[in-house]
């Protein structure tokens, strides 16, 4: 049997990860997460054989070494971070100690059995483009915020340890990643959530700043067939993949599609502009994704109907 750590592994895309994972009977799932924001009711409620939840803060090496003292990983999905542009900003000393997990993942994983470590990045990492679509390997990282940053360092954390230990990575950069069990924070949901109760809805700046929007299945069904590649013939070795959508959109158009959708009598409010994180444009190349997937992907529009016909839609 598999044994495969998912840090942060109660958050969204960790919770949805697991779920995925664990259908497989030949899989055994430890998910680790100090629940800063992550939550246990976003923990699956099947299959529960197949996997365990421990509390544990990875940027602490007491805790996290005891969970690798005890299972004998052979995979882990690196995921546990600070995450949400206003949460980063605020917290930035808190962003910063993530590179304390990244560390403490590779020193543990250096003399173990560890086949493979898949980690979490961001788009966040190509800063403000001049290239676009911006592509893993062409488009220069233009990093800024102390959440990018940190998320360059790991990546090149991983990239040190391969060359130095032999240690195998497949980076995943997430581009805005949506779906049920997001927090209510994030655009997607937190724009259902005003639109659904006729609330205003506040855009930061005039709303021309643009991003491309992934379904949670989508992500999922991708990061999923790399891990499975990598248990048999490893195609993606020590590779970095976009994992997105290639539809641009405005947040000023984003809103209106959802006030649309939910039939909202919500009226549209401007804020003054995000003074960092708020870039200004993002348009991933999902050619390798693409071709992972072997499908077409879900629309925006079908993506949030999907939200509002899920009876387990959690709010935050």
């Amino acid at each position: 049997m598999r044994q495969i750590l998912i840090t942060g592994g109660a958050g969204f895309i960790g919770s949805c990860l697991c779920e995925k994972l664990i259908e497989d009977k030949n899989n055994f799932v430890v998910i680790v997460d100090n629940l800063t924001t992550g939550s246990i009711s976003k923990l699956p409620t099947k299959h529960k054989g197949r996997w365990k939840f421990i509390k544990c803060n990875v940027n602490n090496y007491r805790d996290i070494s005891k969970v690798f003292l005890f299972y004998n990983f052979d995979y882990i999905f690196h995921y546990a971070a600070v995450v949400g542009v206003q949460r980063t900003q605020e917290n930035q000393k808190k962003v910063l100690k993530d590179l304390h997990g990244i560390e403490h993942i590779l020193d543990l994983s250096k003399n173990s059995k560890i086949k493979k470590i898949f980690f979490s990045s961001s788009s966040e990492v190509y800063g403000e483009s001049v290239e676009f679509p911006q592509n893993e390997n062409v488009t220069p990282l233009n990093s800024r915020i102390p959440y990018a940053i940190v998320k360059n360092a790991c990546e090149a954390y991983l990239k040190s340890y391969n060359k130095e230990y032999g240690i195998k990575y497949t980076i995943f950069r997430f581009f805005n990643t949506y779906g049920s069990k997001q927090n209510k924070d994030f655009v997607i949901p937190r724009f259902l959530n005003l639109a659904l109760t006729n609330s205003p809805i506040t855009i930061y700046g005039n709303g021309s700043q643009t991003r491309t929007f992934c379904f949670i299945d989508d992500n999922i069904d991708a990061t999923y067939s790399i891990f499975s590649d990598s248990c048999k013939n490893d195609n993606y070795p020590n590779d970095i993949i976009n994992i997105g959508g290639d539809n641009e959109i405005k947040i000023i158009d984003l809103a209106k599609t959802i006030i649309k959708l939910t039939n909202s009598k919500s009226e549209l409010i401007h804020l003054p502009p995000l003074k960092d994180g708020d870039m200004q444009r993002r348009l991933p190349d999902i050619t390798k994704m693409k071709k992972i997937l072997k499908r077409e992907l879900i629309s925006l529009e079908n993506g949030i109907e999907k939200i509002l016909k899920d009876t387990s839609y959690i709010m935050g």
